[in-house]
């Protein structure tokens, strides 16, 4: 197995890695824009993003020309404090960035699983492959909703054909979760990992060793990402 390759991208503090990321970001959709018209993101949520999803708002790019959707959200409605949803309204599309055209991962149903139809259709909308994918990670090596040793794991890493999302469940996770699978995600044009703090450093450091994918899911995308994975952190 090859090491995989990682361009790292360090900054002073998070004020200045979030203005670093957002231009980086800014500038890959601009490309892409730039050749096909349109062009495609997916973020992540949780605490880490809330700063640099600010500063993306206001670069001066074609917004119109934008779709946005979620690496992956927790089966709630957007009226939560927990939705990732609700966090990429109140941060990121706001300003310039309020031209964007917002694909959410949460219908309504009851389960993930009833609302598979339903997601499926709304992310046909978006340009594919991704343009952006962007990922954060916990503290125990999960990934998008890809927990260790969740219920759903496998389906999600390794899913049927032409399958985007996955329902994944872990007592970490809290309520049932939904996510975009492995292939779609190490598709993106571009991968990027957002991680901020010498813990998360540490655990990058752990998954980047030997062992089981289970133990640490963040292994299955570092293993699978060919064309390189840009790794935004600081201290």
């Amino acid at each position: 197995m090859s090491d995989p390759v990682l361009r790292w991208h360090e900054a002073a503090d998070r004020e200045a890695l979030a203005a670093s990321f957002a231009a980086f970001v800014a500038g890959k959709l601009s490309a892409r824009i730039a050749i096909s018209g349109r062009a495609s993101l997916a973020v992540s949520g949780g605490k880490t993003p809330s700063r640099f999803f600010e500063k993306l708002s206001q670069a001066a790019i074609p917004w119109g020309q934008v779709l946005v959707t979620l690496i992956d959200e927790r089966w709630v409605d957007e009226t939560s404090d927990r939705s990732n949803g609700a966090l990429v309204r109140k941060h990121l599309l706001q300003g310039p960035a309020a031209a964007a055209t917002f694909v959410p991962l949460y219908t309504g149903d009851a389960t993930p699983e009833e609302g598979f139809p339903a997601l499926e259709q709304a992310l046909d909308a978006l340009s594919w492959p991704l343009t952006v994918a962007i990922l954060g990670m916990g503290d125990d090596g999960h990934t998008a909703s890809y927990f260790p040793h969740g219920d759903g794991l496998a389906a999600a890493l390794s899913p049927p054909r032409d399958r985007r999302v996955a329902e994944v469940s872990a007592k970490a996770a809290v309520e049932p979760r939904i996510t975009l699978t492995l292939p779609v995600v190490r598709a993106a044009d571009t991968l990027a990992l957002h991680i901020e703090g010498a813990e998360k450093r540490t655990t990058l450091d752990a998954a980047l060793a030997d062992g089981p994918v289970e133990d640490m899911p963040v292994r299955a995308v570092l293993r699978s990402a060919s064309r390189g994975i840009d790794v935004f952190w600081c201290p």
